[in-house]
């Protein structure tokens, strides 16, 4: 599948952003820590990322995060921005995948795991808390705090949820040369 800007990957954008916005919003788990749940946007993101590439994840992710925050009383840029980057990572991680032609074994669930967690641990353990301090002045341990409880519960989420979707998608593919003609 091309991951190049076309009508059908403007369209994902489109409807990827308003599905991040509905599971943000109302499909969640609270963690116990202030403003930290279980998110269900991030697997969803990683399918979005892994079919369209890193510019869509990260648009997605973007647009989708600054709706949902528009729509709960007001926008925190520094997460805002961790998603768009977050939906970059996993795109980046996913383009050697070829989910859409029906293949997602083992060994690309490893290694698109290896490297959601390594993003995971980049983005929300160091450059979200270190956003929050810089731009809203919010206490390190707070937010740092707040990092590492999202690193675990998003890893989780995008380990579990998201390579099960991964692997639902690619099972309703046909794989290349699957098909034999019968005489």
């Amino acid at each position: 599948m091309k991951k190049d800007f076309s009508i059908k990957t403007i369209v994902a954008i489109g409807i990827g952003s308003a599905v991040f916005v509905i599971l943000g919003r109302f499909v969640m788990i609270p963690t116990g820590i202030p403003n930290t749940n279980l998110e269900t946007t991030y697997p969803f993101l990683a399918l979005m990322s892994v079919l369209y590439g890193p510019i869509a994840g990260g648009l997605i992710g973007l647009i989708g995060h600054t709706l949902k925050d528009l729509t709960t009383g007001g926008v925190w840029w520094s997460w805002v921005v961790c998603s768009g980057i977050i939906g970059v990572v996993f795109g980046l991680a996913g383009q050697k995948i070829k989910l859409a032609a029906g293949e997602f074994g083992k060994k690309e669930i490893i290694r698109f795991n290896a490297y959601q967690v390594i993003g995971n641990m980049a983005v929300w353990g160091l450059i979200a808390p270190t956003l929050d301090v810089l731009i809203y002045s919010e206490p390190a341990s707070k937010v740092y705090t707040q990092g590492v409880v999202t690193i675990i519960a998003n890893s989780l989420s995008v380990g579990v949820l998201g390579t099960g979707l991964m692997i639902a998608y690619a099972a309703t593919r046909t794989k290349k040369g699957s098909l034999k003609k019968l005489d």
